[in-house]
């Protein structure tokens, strides 16, 4: 049986990212780290770009008879040009808002909806649990990263 709880966790998630992200300068945004990974806004815009397709993927799971979720190449996304005058705050933002509104959505449905499944390009079968677990995993991961670059900027600055 599905635990609802989670989609509370899901949509607390954009509250999360935003704290994570409290009080960032624009120095501390576009700081290159020296192993070259990417900077506080690139990850801040990543979020968004993913979250929005998992919002995507998560309403084609619940509406659609075992939907196609296409997979996408996020060095690709995060490269594009122009990318990096995109605003992390409105990223953020947007993420937040997308996981109100998925939320809204998801606490509507029946627990058997979270049966369904849709086929994934690149992971196969995913069910409406799995894709929502995906994406409260995914914020999580990248925490981790956003909190250990913002400790390597502050001593670096010290």
């Amino acid at each position: 049986m599905f635990d609802r709880k989670r989609i509370d966790v899901y949509e607390q998630g954009g509250e999360k990212l935003r704290r994570a992200y409290e009080g960032c300068s624009q120095a501390e945004l576009q700081w290159i780290p020296s192993d070259g990974s990417w900077t506080l806004q690139k990850i801040a815009i990543h979020m968004m770009d993913s979250d929005l397709i998992g919002g995507d993927r998560i309403k084609r799971i619940a509406s659609m008879p075992i939907p196609l979720l296409v997979g996408f190449d996020e060095t690709a996304f995060a490269n594009l040009p122009g990318s990096e005058l995109l605003s992390p705050e409105d990223a953020i933002d947007l993420f937040c808002r997308n996981r109100r509104m998925v939320a809204t959505l998801l606490r509507h449905l029946p627990d058997e909806a979270f049966e369904r499944f849709g086929i994934h390009t690149e992971g196969g079968k995913v069910t409406l649990a799995e894709m929502l677990e995906n994406y409260i995993h995914h914020l999580e991961h990248h925490l981790v990263f956003v909190a250990k670059k913002r400790k390597q900027f502050a001593a670096q600055t010290a």
